[in-house]
Order: C-alpha cells, then sequence, then structure tokens
C-alpha cells in the first residue's frame, strides 16, 4: 500500500482530505487507484490504513484500521549542516531521512562555498521539503523531517538552546586521533532526548565557529569524511546504538 502524511490527529472511523496537490495527482495518475482501495495514512500520532471513499480534485479517505508499528528512531535527531555545493546536500538530506533524521537545519557557515540569494532560497527549500518528504514514504518514516534555515552560524547558535544534547562533528578532532568521543557521548543520551549533531560545508567549521556553538566537540572515526558523508555516517552509528545495539 502506498503512504501519505496527514498533518493533524486521527481517529478511527472518521474521514480526512488528503489535499496535496502532489498527493493526489499521485493517487489518481500514478497509481490509478480507486474508490474502495486502501493507503497507509500517518497521522501525527498514529499511522492508520485508510480506505479512499472519493476521488476529486481531493482525495477523501476514512480510517479504517490502526497500524502497530514503530518506524522513528527513540531519540530526535536533527542534522545542523552548512550548505553544500551542487546537489550533494540534496543527496545528503535524502539519505539522512532514509536513516531517521528528524529535522536539517541548512546554514551559510564561513566556509559555505554556495552564494545564497535569501529572497530566491525559498524556492530550494520547497525543493528540499519535497526531497524529504518523499524519501520519508520509501523509506516507510512515521514522520516527514523539518527543514529550518539557518541565516548563519550565529543564527545557528541561537537555535540550540532547543536541544538536549549539541555534538560538533569537526575533523580536528578526527585528525588528532581521538576516537572515543562520539560514543561517549551517545551514553549520556536518553530516549525521546532531543540532539542536534552540527557539521561544517566542504571546508570545514572555523576555530571561531566551534567555539560559537560552544558545544561537545566529536570526532568520526579515523578517516576524514565528505562533508555529505559525514551527517550519514553518525546517523547509522546513532542508529546502531540505539536501535541495534
Amino acid at each position: 500500500m502506498q503512504r501519505y502524511f496527514l498533518d493533524e490527529m486521527s481517529a478511527f472511523n472518521q474521514t480526512y482530505q488528503i489535499s496535496s496537490k502532489d498527493d493526489v495527482h499521485h493517487i489518481k495518475n500514478v497509481m490509478r487507484q480507486q474508490i474502495g482501495d486502501k493507503v497507509i495514512v500517518n497521522f501525527k500520532n498514529e499511522t492508520m490504513i485508510c480506505e479512499i471513499t472519493d476521488i476529486q480534485s481531493e482525495i477523501i479517505v476514512k480510517s479504517i484500521e490502526h497500524i502497530d508499528i514503530q518506524t522513528e528512531m527513540p531519540v530526535t535527531v536533527t542534522i545542523a549542516s552548512g550548505l553544500l555545493k551542487n546537489d550533494k546536500y540534496e543527496w545528503m538530506i535524502q539519505k539522512a531521512t532514509e536513516l531517521g533524521a528528524s529535522a536539517f537545519i541548512p546554514f551559510v557557515s564561513e566556509r559555505t562555498i554556495v552564494k545564497v540569494d535569501e529572497k530566491k532560497f525559498q524556492k530550494k527549500l520547497e525543493r528540499f521539503s519535497k526531497i524529504v518528504k518523499e524519501a520519508a514514504e520509501q523509506s516507510y518514516r512515521q514522520i516527514v523531517p523539518t527543514i529550518d534555515f539557518a541565516v548563519s552560524g550565529k543564527a545557528l547558535a541561537q537555535k540550540l538552546e532547543a536541544f538536549d544534547h549539541v555534538l560538533i562533528a569537526y575533523e580536528e578532532t578526527a585528525k588528532s586521533g581521538e576516537m572515543k568521543s562520539f560514543m561517549e557521548a551517545l551514553q549520556n543520551v536518553k530516549h525521546g532526548d532531543k540532539v542536534c549533531v552540527i557539521f561544517g560545508p566542504e571546508g570545514g567549521l572555523s576555530e571561531a565557529e566551534v567555539a560559537q556553538f560552544g558545544s561537545k566537540v566529536i570526532g568520526l572515526g579515523p578517516r576524514i569524511l565528505r562533508a555529505e558523508t559525514a551527517p550519514l555516517y553518525a546517523l547509522s552509528s546513532m542508529s546502531f546504538h540505539f536501535e541495534l545495539n
């Protein structure tokens, strides 16, 4: 069954509207679903099997069965990453969504190479949102990760108070041969905690930015990872620690 998301609370045996143009097009023209067909809908509070009861400019569905499923990590992980060149950032957020990231904060770092026009960047954010939504559907996520742009490292620093733990992936830590800081930091994270992991762009974070964020610095093993690979390494490690270990 195809999966869709509705940003509202659900109840058994109630009707709901799927009104997203992309979702309506997918149901009507791509999947060619008919009245009586069933889909899976992820609501804010649960996941349910729903039956299509009407197909017009909106799709009307009726909730008919609860699904007992848990595909979310037991901790909420936000990836704050300096913007990357070309389509590298898009590739990263797609894969990070599959690996369990709950939110993204793209930010303009001191060493960010791409030029950002704030007025035009809104369209970029809309594209990012579409990418993570499709990745969430494909990977059976129960939520769609959010995206919250920060115009500078200073703007990012102001958002960090919302988290229980903030970790900075700093390549100089890896270069120094330090191997244990990441796993030691995870030992202090409890189920339900909010964790933000900060990554630099292609040129890495500056010493001034690391000082500005004022958080725990970690290394990601002995190898130096690409800017688009490092968040995936961190998420995979966290998934193993919290879900498979």
